[in-house]
């Protein structure tokens, strides 16, 4: 089943960011634009190649109001030695949230059955806590922080311009198309 325009459901979890431990919940994702990254496992392989990528992209997505949550079954502890002994993982300054129990990762949809494991899950929710966006990628499959930067600038751009729509390949500043009868066969 879709997620894709429904609310993100209730949660409460520790976390960790530069430093510090702290809570966050469904709440904190009201307000701004969030990506909600979901991954296998501390300490793997493809796993900090991502996160290192989105960190390495981090000040894109914060000029744009974009905050970002990693997540994974781990602990808010693991995720903290994690940062303390990689060098791709202490290049992070966003939040990394633990989910040992598994609320938010079967929250989205995402719990690997009987495995206890996060697949590599991408969920774009916008202020008003509404999932605009999810991409599932199998384990092997690493994603590409500029990819997601540039689905989250037309999420954005559809958001403020009601009436027009982002075709494929769409970057910031081109043409975009507004649906109507005259463009029906058209294109």
């Amino acid at each position: 089943m879709s997620l894709i325009n429904t609310e993100v459901k209730p949660f409460t979890a520790q976390a960790y960011k530069d430093g510090k431990f702290l809570t966050v919940s469904d709440s904190d994702l009201k307000g701004k634009w969030s990506v909600v990254f979901f991954y296998p496992a501390d300490f793997t392989f493809v796993c900090p190649t991502e996160l290192e990528d989105l960190a390495d992209n981090y000040a894109e997505f914060q000029k744009l109001g974009v905050e970002i949550y990693s997540v994974s079954t781990d602990t808010h502890f693991s995720h903290k030695a994690w940062a303390d002994t990689s060098p791709a993982i202490g290049k992070i300054k966003y939040v990394m949230v633990g989910d040992p129990s598994g609320v938010i990762t079967n929250n989205f949809g995402v719990m690997r059955e009987g495995q206890g494991l996060a697949d590599r899950g991408t969920f774009l929710v916008d202020p008003d806590g509404v999932i605009q966006f999810m991409e599932i990628t199998a384990e092997g499959i690493g994603r590409n922080a500029a990819e997601l930067l540039r689905k989250v600038k037309a999420a954005k751009y559809v958001r403020e311009h009601p009436g027009e729509v982002c075709p494929a390949k769409w970057e910031e500043g081109e043409k975009t198309l507004a649906p109507s009868l005259d463009l029906v066969g058209k294109i």
